[in-house]
């Protein structure tokens, strides 16, 4: 390689980092000090209430879970050093496997080091020239990239997108795809059961209809929905009514709700997880999801399984901050989910917004492009089970001041 080419990466590298510090659009890594919970120490702000995390049950710091991830790191070690098929498979693995799919209720389950991991996986080793893969546009980024490896990998493998949550938009793409003479595969639909972003929810209902119609697949990425979602949190399915059975394959992750230490994992049936242990490159080529974390995750799924009222007071906490952004005056996307987005258009305003919050001593991130497309930046409020009246109220005085300031 040139210097030329070497000086030229650097002056374009360092004229997008100019960009972003000048638009007010440059992303600030906050560095916490001491374990997530309902508040946490962030350096630079002290303690403030914590409404960015995916700790919707308050479990990440729950005594158990951390006790059980402390006799795993004793039993176990520090590491697998190993991927799973040669020598990096542990009982541990064996038993949280067992539980999340006793959660389910399905055949198996297989775990990775993360959600993103386990889309890398299932796509590709599952699908075959052929087949095709229709998605939500809004799915999240790891679908997409999922989708795009497979494609790459399986030559002759379709692929494209539907409007998000449009029924007929679906429709009309499994109608082209049964009218296309190179589909002569499976037909495989995919949603997020809560999409992270919007905080709403894949009308999985539907969608199961029109993949019965068709003779299609449904694969649910759940990970927002989990520990959320349905009378007892068993998921996006749950809150409709469906059972597990009615979705062909869930992805989701550990790192949520269930525990929120790291992990990922694609559960539904025995063929199917079999088939990832032969054929899955994020299995194959990368170690087994580190002991300790394992066994927290196992235990959370335990805790949360045995303590339902977890599901119950979050579901009593998001009516609660929901409400009181509407008597703020800002207009939060209508869901009944965990994720409540108030939308302020620019990028450099809800970033602006967020820093202010956390003078205030709450902890709300602003998003903007690229996580969400242009003129759609907002605040994402994300509530969790462990959240007290205290911490929601620090909230909605914090809110009421930036309606203030920044109406």
């Amino acid at each position: 390689m040139t210097t030329l080419a070497v000086n030229a990466f650097e002056s374009r590298t360092e004229t997008i980092l100019k960009g972003l510090r000048e638009s007010g659009q440059l992303k600030i890594l906050q560095t916490i000090e001491g374990p997530m919970d309902a508040t946490v120490h962030l350096r630079g702000f002290g303690e403030v209430a914590c409404f960015c995390s995916n700790n919707y049950l308050g479990l990440a710091n729950d005594p158990r879970v951390v006790e059980a991830g402390i006799e795993g790191l004793r039993r176990y070690g520090a590491g697998t050093a190993s991927v799973r098929f040669i020598c990096g498979s542990f009982d541990c693995h064996e038993r949280l496997e067992r539980r999340i799919a006793e959660f389910y209720g399905v055949e198996s389950s297989y775990t990775f080091t993360s959600c993103w991991n386990a889309n890398e996986a299932i796509f590709p080793t599952l699908c075959e020239p052929g087949d095709i893969i229709i998605s939500d546009e809004l799915n999240h980024a790891s679908i997409i990239d999922g989708i795009r490896l497979a494609a790459v990998i399986k030559k002759g493998l379709h692929k494209t997108v539907y409007r998000h949550g449009d029924l007929s938009s679906l429709r009309a793409k499994l109608e082209e795809a049964r009218a296309n003479p190179e589909v002569t595969g499976t037909a495989w639909v995919v949603t997020d059961g809560v999409f992270s972003m919007e905080g709403d929810l894949g009308d999985l209902p539907g969608i199961r209809a029109l993949c019965d119609e068709f003779g299609a697949k449904l694969v649910v990425d759940d990970s927002h929905g989990t520990g959320v979602m349905g009378r007892t949190g068993r998921g996006t399915h749950e809150h409709w009514g469906m059972a597990a059975s009615k979705v062909d394959y869930f992805t989701g992750t550990l790192g949520k709700a269930l525990g929120g230490g790291a992990g990922g994992y694609i559960c539904g049936s025995r063929a199917a997880t079999d088939l990832l242990v032969q054929r899955g490159r994020p299995t194959l080529f990368s170690n087994a999801l580190p002991c300790t974390i394992a066994c927290s995750a196992d235990k959370a799924i335990e805790v949360m399984m045995q303590e339902p009222e977890r599901v119950e007071r979050l579901r009593r906490n998001v009516a609660a901050v929901r409400q009181g952004i509407a008597d703020v005056g800002f207009e939060v996307l209508k869901s009944p989910t965990a994720i409540c987005p108030i939308i302020v258009h620019d990028t450099a305003k809800a970033i602006a917004m967020s820093r202010r919050l956390l003078e205030l001593g709450v902890f709300v991130i602003g998003f903007g492009y690229p996580v969400v497309p242009e003129g759609h930046a907002r605040l994402r409020v994300q509530v969790s089970a462990a959240h007290g009246p205290d911490h929601i109220n620090a909230l909605l005085a914090g809110l009421s001041q930036l309606k203030r300031e920044f109406a």
